[in-house]
């Protein structure tokens, strides 16, 4: 064995993440032809398994979170690839709920590295591949792919899918996918395929998604048109290929749900209703309407763009709460601060503005700037403002943390639930 080879085996994850941090300077580098001719090399571009892609601008994370419950409840291995993670790497990689240990990750790593030569890897392309590595590895019933930014173009769509979905089409990463809806749909129909199911949960879909599908040849089934969901007081009905009435409303997205079984009943797997009612009332996702504590009620949210935080409000408008609304917000700059913002001015009391390090990180005084009250109350972290919030609050108050997953991982690792 060569020096190299047993030093890239002894790493600890830890030094695999810093190393991969350094590797390639450049964070988001479009293009499939590298990391493509990567998984050629390691054989990774057909999985032993079903695979379903999820793209979308907002519920990509919700929607492979009630597929994987629904799919354990009818007793089929899932594993799910998921990005960013909030607390721990390892959770971007999930086999049957259960995150993999690190030395798993370490040996993934380790055969990407020997595999990639002198090719140039970002971050996202480095650990997509080591995912779809240890995926081959334990060859799972169905993978649930979540697509990182965009589609077409994204690391995750060098793997050949049964079937692939878009959530929602919003204006989000407008730098890379284009600063329409229609330009963005043609990103995000990027991992139809041709001959298979292209399922799409976007209820206002933009043109260009149905003519992307015709172009690619893949067989379009659209939200309002081949598939619907009905909602009731305390059910939903669903009316697809197959009819399902009276089921458990997820605390999840309802839309995602729609869009999720009509995936999941064109993947062709046998699914009994039993599974499909379990599985989506035991959905569970941190970070996504996630409450950490009550008196005061405390409620964090990854929401960071108009069309998440417009969701937020929603859902928000329909808790109770006696006393104020606090919100506590650290975004980053290169998302719409001003649009996001104003979602939720109407229903916020008290504003509680913090900073987020980094680059990407928005000052606190950019978003007093965006939400164009100068004198809301600013803080160099979101750990201050958020003690600062609670201190405040009183037990009928209700305090909303949001705007980036590292606003919410901040305050998850300060106060685990």
């Amino acid at each position: 064995m060569s020096s190299h080879m047993q030093q890239s085996q002894s790493r600890s994850l830890v030094d695999w993440l810093s190393y991969l941090e350094q590797i390639h300077p450049v964070n988001i580098d479009m293009g499939l032809t590298r990391v493509g001719e990567v998984a050629r090399r390691m054989g990774l571009t057909r999985l032993p398994g079903k695979v379903l892609t999820v793209a979308g601008t907002n519920g990509k994370g919700s929607s492979c979170a009630m597929a994987a419950s629904i799919l354990m409840a009818a007793g089929y291995r899932v594993g799910v690839y998921s990005s960013p993670h909030l607390l721990r790497f390892t959770e971007r990689v999930r086999l049957d709920g259960a995150e993999l240990p690190e030395e798993e990750h370490c040996a993934a790593f380790a055969e990407v590295e020997a595999a990639r030569g002198e090719i140039a890897l970002t971050f996202f392309e480095f650990a997509t591949l080591a995912a779809l590595w240890l995926f081959r590895r334990h060859a799972p019933d169905v993978v649930l792919l979540e697509v990182g930014l965009g589609g077409r173009l994204d690391a995750t769509n060098v793997v050949e899918s049964d079937v692939a979905m878009i959530t929602s089409i919003a204006l989000d990463h407008c730098d890379w996918l284009g600063d329409t809806r229609e330009a963005v749909a043609v990103e995000k129909a990027g991992v139809y395929r041709a001959g298979k199911p292209a399922i799409s949960g976007e209820p206002k879909p933009p043109s260009t998604i149905a003519s992307e599908a015709a172009r690619i040849g893949a067989c379009l089934r659209q939200v309002g048109v081949d598939f619907s969901g009905k909602e009731h007081e305390t059910s939903w009905d669903y009316q697809g290929l197959y009819q399902w009435r009276d089921l458990p409303k997820p605390t999840l997205p309802l839309m995602n749900a729609v869009t999720v079984l009509a995936a999941l009943e064109s993947l062709g797997l046998p699914l009994p209703e039993s599974a499909i009612r379990e599985g989506l009332a035991n959905a569970r996702l941190a970070g996504r309407m996630q409450r950490l504590q009550n008196e005061p009620l405390v409620i964090v949210d990854v929401a960071h763009n108009p069309h998440s935080a417009a969701y937020l409000a929603s859902q928000l408008r329909q808790i109770p709460c006696q006393g104020r609304r606090l919100a506590v917000v650290g975004m980053l700059k290169d998302k719409d601060m001003a649009g996001s913002l104003a979602e939720l001015d109407g229903l916020i009391d008290r504003w509680y503005l913090a900073s987020l390090s980094g680059p990407r990180g928005a000052t606190a005084a950019l978003l007093a700037d965006a939400l164009g009250q100068a004198g809301a109350a600013q803080y160099d972290a979101v750990s201050e403002a958020y003690r600062k919030a609670l201190a405040d609050a009183s037990p009928s108050d209700m305090v909303i943390v949001f705007g980036s997953f590292y606003t919410v991982a901040d305050i998850l690792a300060i106060q685990p639930v």
